[in-house]
């Protein structure tokens, strides 16, 4: 149930098909706002007597409004808006002048009844602009369109679309009458269509071939929104038609169209610049593999265990940063799924250092934490180092062991905890002193590079614990 469900539920007199009907109207409330150039206020009646209820309040994108601030919810007595309560009261039209302060502006008001599809008043609508804008050529059209728009909404006709989204500032709009013809076009439209060599808008018809209009005719003959882009001269045309339909029959259409060339223009930029980006880090993820396989090679020449055992971990150094690019490589964004490279981190570390005959369980239980690349590129690191040690270190002299991985969200931080089952620490060992040159370099990243905290304990095995904050960047994919 929407926010004007809930306050007519519990403040007015509507049954639930009437409320039904102005949820329908809400829907469009804003495009109707946009087009009169107006704010726009609906009005339903109270339980009280002779009081009313504001259900809903919306300023135009399209016209600055400073008339009132949002009154949602509130109850006011007839008197205090009585061209409302005429129009709730008779079904009506009206229009008048107001003003919100003593001696401030004069507010031109128009109130339009609602009515349900049996012909009932439940609401009323109205729409407050200044006078210059109600002074303007054309408003009137577009004030009729405007209420034409929120009966099309109440009636059984209409079925809702995303079509029927708010103006932009720079939308042009033109309004084309039941023959087809022309009868408003606001400066953005007929600018839009003066590059194209239409020095006039008003009073054509949307067949004329300069003009260019099939969704309009495209609406008309479905009787529903439609929505096209087009290619006209040097410019990409975004163009919408919302038909108005009453009786069955057009009686109107709204016509929406936006340059949109320098938008096209720019993602289509982005589109190769995220392409490059990602051939870039495929590259860097294969010059590092090759890194690896050079390593590797100099390990089988060597027969001194110290070195074999360096060599072997700083491939799978390489290696757990090359996982990072390989991700980055495959989409079109530079954040990163924490559990995914975790994941093959461990696939990785296991198959480059753990003996053919050492039967070893994993367990990952990870939230989804995205972070930026630099991020995880440290924290791959970090998690490599700890998945070695615990394999390299904490099962000497066993056959089998569990290494789990688990990733948690607080509030402000992430948590990224990994532990064995297996011998665990020297009685003697001070993380502050160790001579571990892979633990070294875990603390020197979570506690310089990611800004975090880390300790390590004895607990039925080993377990590393690594807590980094929640950055504003980070949270995009919590």
């Amino acid at each position: 149930m929407g926010v004007v469900a809930d306050l007519c539920r519990k403040i007015s007199t509507l049954n639930p098909n009437e409320i039904e009907t102005l949820e329908n109207v809400l829907t469009v409330l804003g495009l109707a706002a946009d087009l009169a150039h107006a704010q726009a206020t609906l009005y339903a009646p109270a339980l009280s007597e002779n009081f009313m209820v504001i259900v809903a309040q919306l300023k135009p994108n399209t016209s600055y409004i400073q008339f009132r601030t949002n009154l949602l919810g509130s109850a006011v007595e007839s008197g205090e808006e009585p061209l409302v309560w005429r129009t709730l009261i008779s079904g009506e039209p009206i229009a008048g002048q107001r003003e919100f302060e003593l001696g401030g502006d004069v507010v031109e008001m128009r109130v339009f009844p609602i009515r349900d599809s049996s012909g009932q008043v439940v609401a009323a609508t109205s729409f407050e602009t200044s006078s210059s804008e109600a002074s303007a050529d054309g408003h009137h059209v577009l004030m009729e369109t405007a209420y034409m728009l929120l009966n099309m909404a109440a009636s059984d006709l209409y079925s809702g679309s995303k079509l029927y989204r708010p103006l932009g500032t720079r939308d042009g709009i033109v309004i084309v009458d039941a023959q087809g013809d022309i009868i408003f076009s606001n400066s953005a439209a007929d600018g839009i269509y003066k590059t194209l060599g239409v020095n006039r808008m008003i009073g054509r018809r949307v067949d004329d071939q300069q003009i260019n209009m099939k969704v309009v005719q495209q609406a008309e003959g479905s009787g529903e929104p439609q929505e096209s882009e087009i290619e006209a001269g040097n410019m990409i045309l975004m163009q919408r038609a919302i038909p108005i339909v009453a009786k069955e029959q057009v009686s109107r259409v709204i016509f929406i169209i936006a340059d949109v060339t320098e938008i096209r223009k720019k993602e289509k930029e982005l589109l190769i610049k995220s392409a490059v980006i990602q051939e870039i880090h495929h590259r860097v993820k294969n010059n590092l593999q090759t890194i690896a396989s050079l390593l590797r090679l100099q390990a089988r020449r060597t027969s001194t265990p110290e070195v074999k055992a360096a060599l072997r971990e700083s491939v799978n150094r390489i290696l757990s940063i090359s996982v990072v690019h390989e991700f980055l490589s495959q989409q079109d964004r530079e954040y990163i799924d924490v559990a995914e490279v975790t994941k093959n981190i461990l696939d990785l570390v296991i198959q480059n250092m753990l003996e053919p005959d050492f039967n070893i369980e994993t367990v990952l239980n990870g939230q989804t934490v995205i972070l930026p690349s630099e991020r995880a590129s440290s924290l791959a690191l970090v998690i490599n180092e700890l998945i070695q040690n615990s394999i390299e270190h904490g099962f000497v002299g066993r056959k089998e062991g569990l290494i789990s991985v688990d990733i948690t969200i607080a509030p402000d931080s992430y948590q990224i905890d990994i532990y064995d089952n297996g011998v665990g620490l020297p009685k003697d060992f001070n993380l502050q002193t160790t001579n571990s040159l892979g633990l070294q370099i875990v603390r020197t990243l979570v506690e310089t590079d990611l800004g975090g905290k880390f300790r390590i304990y004895s607990d039925t095995g080993t377990h590393a614990s690594v807590i980094i904050p929640r950055l504003a960047e980070s949270a995009k994919g919590d």
